[in-house]
């Protein structure tokens, strides 16, 4: 059971509110909390946390509507785990800050440029049994990843970020047209406010280089093809402070010559003969873990179904297994000997005896009903 509070009630509005209702009570306890207004107050930071995520969970439609569903448990269970701090934060409701609040301007214009990594890709192909089981595996990335020369910081070492001299920090340049000022971004520091004098030479002042790095894969079992892992943090670092992306792992199940799944069943198709279909039999049949036996009842029909209980694809959430269902294919004989073929017709001799003694009692009684 989630100990976290309802989000509807954070922010103070029904569960029918509008975007514009939730929006305008976010900004209002955005607003009362905000770390510029609440320094080294470690409450207001939570507050304003967990006005955030509320925000964040609420304006959007998808979200909301598992959260209305499902509560905070189904929110887990589709990947989705909050922010990961202001930086977070900032970047997310950038435009909303930028309208709302106009105090705190060195220390929210520095937030303000933090931009989140970019989120990653990775398609990644696996056997059937390994998706029906799970397995571990090591991957490797191409990501950009943070200058470890300069930390990040795009500067030879030594030297440090100097506030742009030509629009003193504010990233923008104001010119008079008539009546009107128009403000372009600078382009001497592209509206970042500040400028790098030395750049770092392994970055090039970019702050990020280019890197290979393995990551462990840990795939649970009952996974398909579509199914998508979130791995948090793992894409590409982010600029001035941004949080870094995350990585997608995509998953895509190759087929199995034998079996085939059907959401958490496993389904295959075995071969009897007639005569087995007829009399009835015990076989071997393959399942996922092993081999199992199977009681063929007597007078089975072609495609007749059997199922095992349990011996299909495990839940993704929980201990349980789907079943195995077996479709029975009787097969004609070919290629007879002659007493096999003497035994058939001295067979097919009693089942028209039987067929016509049968049609003979049909025909007798239809006459009777006539007569009456």
């Amino acid at each position: 059971m989630s100990s976290k509070r309802d989000y509807y009630e954070i922010l103070g509005v029904t569960r029918d509110a509008s975007d514009n209702d939730l929006k305008s009570a976010y900004r209002k306890r955005a607003l009362k909390y905000h770390p510029d207004r609440n320094p080294d107050d470690k409450r207001a930071e939570e507050m304003f946390k967990e006005a955030a995520e509320a925000y964040g969970v609420l304006q959007d439609s998808q979200k909301r509507r598992i959260y209305d569903q499902f509560g905070h448990e189904g929110l887990e269970g589709s990947g989705f785990s909050g922010f990961r701090g202001f930086e977070d934060i900032f970047s997310s409701f950038g435009d909303i800050f930028e309208n709302f609040f106009g105090f705190g301007g060195g220390r929210r214009s520095r937030r303000s440029r933090a931009q989140r990594g970019n989120d990653l890709r990775y398609d990644l192909s696996m056997s059937f049994m390994e998706a029906v089981f799970g397995v571990e595996t090591e991957i490797d990335l191409e990501k950009m990843a943070l200058c470890t020369t300069c930390d990040g910081s795009g500067c030879e070492t030594g030297t440090q970020l100097e506030t742009c001299s030509q629009c003193d920090g504010s990233g923008q340049i104001l010119r008079s047209q008539g009546f009107f000022t128009v403000s372009t971004t600078c382009s001497s520091c592209h509206g970042q406010g500040q400028t790098i004098p030395h750049p770092c030479p392994e970055c090039k002042g970019t702050g990020q280089v280019m890197i290979s790095k393995k990551v462990m894969l840990k795939i649970p079992g009952g996974v398909d093809s579509g199914s998508r892992l979130r791995l948090t943090g793992e894409g590409e670092a982010g600029s001035f402070g941004g949080s870094p992306g995350d990585l997608y792992v995509f998953i895509h199940v190759e087929p199995h010559e034998f079996f085939k799944r059907n959401d958490t069943d496993v389904i295959c198709q075995v071969p009897i003969s007639f005569i087995q279909a007829a009399l009835g039999d015990k076989i071997t049949v393959p399942t996922l873990t092993g081999e199992r036996t199977l009681e063929i009842s007597k007078g089975t029909q072609p495609g007749a179904i059997f199922r095992l209980r349990g011996e299909g694809i495990p839940f993704l959430r929980g201990k349980r297994r789907g079943d195995q269902i077996i479709q029975v294919d009787v097969k004609t004989p070919m290629n007879l000997n002659k007493k096999q073929e003497a035994l058939l017709r001295e067979f097919v001799k009693i089942e028209s005896g039987k067929l016509s003694r049968k049609l003979k009692t049909i025909l007798k009684g239809q006459s009777t009903k006539a007569a009456n």
